[in-house]
């Protein structure tokens, strides 16, 4: 493992702004009867808004909220139905000052969420759905792009691979290539290098102990692992509710390798985490 710094870049976000170079934490706020953690929680809108705001208060300075599972197995779910579950949401968090981030593969679901007031768009499957790219260079917002093979129903039969770290790199590199090319600008792009999709326990361990080797692409990284499977494993097999402690640790790994945005259920945990850490590193 090899520490390197946050990146010197404000992320423009509509009218809020994210400065990189302090971590920030995106709350995950799932409006999904079957989540693989928190599944049927929050997707009435009181409860929904009332638990991002919650977020909010503990320190999340971004929230990601998506109206579609992506776990191992899941279901898709129709446009219409993703948009009823997403779009009031956002359209009362938009009356907050926080950023809102959209956990959505497709273009439809995106443009009605930024209508109503969302700022970042969290694309799993890397702007590879119809149109997704045209329509990313045309909102001209941040994009996150993430790493996966298949979808979520075929992933986990798709992670053969010479060398995980470099080989994430190289199909991120190609998937950034594609959307620089369809007009998304440089500044907007943000990677994921995707824990849990397509990646069996080994892999994403090895992913997290080379992290650091993601920086080589130029781009700010979110680290979305909160709760995975292999964090699970790692505990013993501890269940998703019992893998807080787990998930904080592995995230500071990856803050200390570079990433600026991790994606985190246990919000307060992971901002007091991050505090002690930023204590400390002020007088290194």
């Amino acid at each position: 493992m090899q520490l390197m710094p946050l990146p010197q870049q404000i992320l423009q976000c509509g009218h809020l702004s994210l400065d990189l170079s302090q971590a920030h934490v995106m709350g995950i706020l799932n409006v999904t009867p079957d989540s693989f953690s928190d599944g049927g929680k929050h997707n009435q809108k009181d409860q929904a808004v009332a638990y991002a705001l919650q977020m909010m208060a503990d320190g999340a300075t971004v929230i990601d909220i998506g109206g579609e599972s992506t776990r191992p197995g899941a279901s898709p779910v129709d446009i219409e139905e993703e948009i009823r579950r997403v779009i009031p949401i956002v359209a009362e968090l938009a009356k907050h000052h926080v950023v809102i981030s959209i956990d959505t593969s497709q273009p439809e679901v995106i443009r009605e969420a930024v209508k109503a007031g969302a700022h970042i768009w969290n694309d799993v499957r890397a702007l590879t759905r119809p149109n997704a790219l045209e329509t990313a260079a045309e909102l001209n917002i941040p994009i996150i792009i993430m790493h996966m093979r298949g979808e979520p129903t075929t992933m986990n039969q798709l992670d053969q691979y010479q060398d995980v770290t470099q080989d994430v790199i190289a199909e991120l590199q190609q998937r950034v290539e594609d959307a620089l090319q369809a007009g998304v600008k440089a500044e907007n792009i943000m990677i994921d290098p995707g824990f849990g999709f397509a990646k069996n326990a080994q892999q994403n361990l090895k992913l997290l102990n080379e992290f650091y080797k993601l920086n080589e692409m130029g781009y700010p990284i979110l680290s979305a692992l909160s709760r995975k499977r292999f964090i699970g494993e790692a505990l013993d097999g501890a269940d998703a509710q019992s893998r807080a402690v787990g998930s904080v640790t592995a995230h500071l790994l990856s803050i200390q390798q570079g990433a600026c945005m991790v994606r985190a259920h246990d919000v307060k945990a992971m901002s007091d985490a991050i505090k002690v850490w930023q204590a400390m590193s002020a007088v290194a």
